[in-house]
């Protein structure tokens, strides 16, 4: 086996058999991560390449490069790995999440503004515990004026959803932590607003 060079992006092996780096995922586990935990089907991943750089950093590009490229970055960071539970980042979660089924917690108004100000709530929630996709539930009129530019009303959920599962009238805002009935928001904190 070779050694990970931190500063080096390298492609994640296909499978198991072609792995040469102590720990590196393979292309097969992340697919299946994501199909398992999130319920999102893999050949929403088929046009997309998978990158280590750093100890269990993940990243995804829509392009494909040579292995070993010296670039400061490439495509976007998606998934940490080098830990007892893998974390999807807020950008996977805000870029893939709306083709979650699993997993997926949506919050009303005011939850969702707590969760991007990076507040901590407890909610109503009778799915699995660990890592989930905050979203956001979206009236149909506010996804239309959104598309055309106008961001209209904010959305006034009536109840808490706790369905496993993703919609064109859910936006997903990040990842959250779920524990004893609590949702900790995991927004960076140079991306935490106050709405």
């Amino acid at each position: 086996m070779s050694e990970n060079v931190s500063h080096r992006f390298e492609r994640l092996p296909a499978s198991p058999e072609e792995r040469d780096v102590e720990g590196r995922p393979t292309r097969a586990e992340v697919l299946d991560y994501w199909e398992e935990r999130f319920g999102v089907p893999r050949d929403v991943f088929a046009d997309y390449t998978f990158w280590e750089k750093g100890a269990g950093k993940i990243w995804v590009s829509a392009s494909d490069v040579p292995d070993g490229l010296a670039v400061e970055s490439l495509g976007m960071t998606f998934l940490r790995t080098r830990q007892e539970h893998w974390k999807p980042t807020t950008n996977a979660a805000q870029r893939f999440g709306r083709h979650a089924t699993e997993n997926v917690v949506v919050l009303d108004a005011e939850e969702s503004r707590a969760f991007v100000a990076g507040e901590d709530r407890e909610v109503a929630w009778d799915g699995d515990w660990g890592y989930l996709i905050a979203a956001h539930a979206v009236e149909r009129s506010e996804t239309a004026n959104r598309a055309s530019g106008d961001e209209g009303p904010a959305s006034h959920a009536d109840d808490h959803e706790t369905a496993n599962r993703a919609s064109d009238d859910v936006e997903p805002l990040g990842v959250g932590l779920y524990l004893h009935g609590e949702l900790r928001s995991m927004i960076p904190k140079g991306r935490r607003r106050d709405l």
